[in-house]
């Protein structure tokens, strides 16, 4: 039996699927391959993935019903951890049709392939931003998550209700896990982290928005993909909903320092207000995870973004600046 990772070529499907075959498990990634990042960070992603004997990869996208189903129906499944979304709150702003295919027709089409296939347990991607402008932190899954200030939020929101519904209905076992800002290397160039540390590279300004007065629960990849193992090899059992975050919330000022000192450059910075779907501050409430699965996020600030920069730096090479002209060669090297 194998396990079908969606979202493989994702930055956190993965590194979820290069683990799970370091461990042994023979998997299937899906992936569409979009656009909506720099494809070749997605392709070089799977090329080292395909380099795996046990890795098969499915290029589905998962809002498309009858390829879905097909993958399914091949054979029986061991586990679905489901990653795959179009990602992004503005992005969900400006483009609604695109964010709901694949948030919500997709995910329906996820949990009615479960069903059907009787996968023994569905693990899938949710996200601190259900919270919306919840004032009190840390963030608890027992909190109230029922005003989203963006379009990303509501799906996400929806994918737990639509859970919670095949559960309940169909008895599917569903986990479903809020990650809080994930960063690391193969990182999502869309995330701040990202977008910091291009601007830093190339010497250009940084956009800081809330004047800088925002707080982040900065989670580096290696735990969110350890916390996602554990769970895989728990028991099933119905519905639950867990946080994944480091339950520390960083000053944003904070993490761009780190970024400076690992960079060792200043970075220009503009400082502009709150963007529309942005919230002030983000914390997770980790007990009921790390209780369920013995196991506490750790990896401090400082760690995690001095190997982020360094995989940047390997992954990206110089980045030459012709100025006036103010072009920019980028040398994209694959690791």
């Amino acid at each position: 039996m194998r396990t079908l990772v969606t979202g493989a070529a994702g930055f956190v499907g993965y590194h979820v699927a290069l683990r799970l075959l370091a461990e042994g498990e023979r998997v299937v990634g899906v992936d569409n391959l979009n656009a909506y990042y720099d494809p070749r960070l997605k392709h070089a992603r799977l090329a080292r993935l395909r380099a795996h004997s046990n890795f098969e990869f499915a290029h589905v996208d998962i809002a498309n019903r009858p390829a879905l189903e097909e993958l399914f129906d091949r054979e029986e499944w061991r586990l679905v951890i489901h990653l795959a979304a179009q990602p992004g709150v503005r992005h969900s702003i400006e483009h609604p049709h695109a964010c709901t295919a694949a948030n919500v027709t997709g995910f329906v089409h996820v949990l009615e392939g479960c069903r059907q296939a009787r996968v023994p347990h569905l693990i899938y991607a949710s996200s601190s931003s259900v919270y919306g402008g919840n004032a009190k932190t840390p963030f608890a899954v027992s909190d109230r998550a029922d005003s989203p200030v963006s379009l990303y939020a509501a799906t996400k929101r929806a994918n737990e209700l639509m859970a919670h519904c095949y559960t309940h209905l169909f008895g599917v076992p569903t986990t479903g896990l809020r990650f809080f800002t994930v960063y690391g290397p193969w990182g999502r160039p869309d995330m701040a982290p990202f977008k910091f540390a291009r601007a830093i590279a190339r010497g250009e300004r940084i956009e800081v928005y809330n004047y800088g007065r925002m707080q982040r629960d900065f989670t580096y990849i290696d735990d969110v993909v350890e916390g996602v193992f554990r769970v895989a090899n728990r028991e099933p059992d119905g519905y639950r909903l867990f946080n994944v975050g480091n339950n520390r919330p960083v000053c944003l000022m904070e993490f761009i320092g780190a970024l400076e000192h690992a960079f060792g450059r200043r970075a220009a910075k503009r400082f502009l207000p709150l963007q529309p779907g942005d919230v002030v501050s983000t914390h997770a409430d980790v007990e009921d995870f790390c209780r369920f699965t013995a196991f506490r996020p750790s990896t401090p600030l400082t760690t995690g973004v001095e190997r982020f920069v360094a995989w940047y730096r390997e992954f990206y090479g110089e980045e030459k600046h012709e100025h006036g002209a103010g072009r920019r060669d980028r040398i994209l090297r694959a690791s």
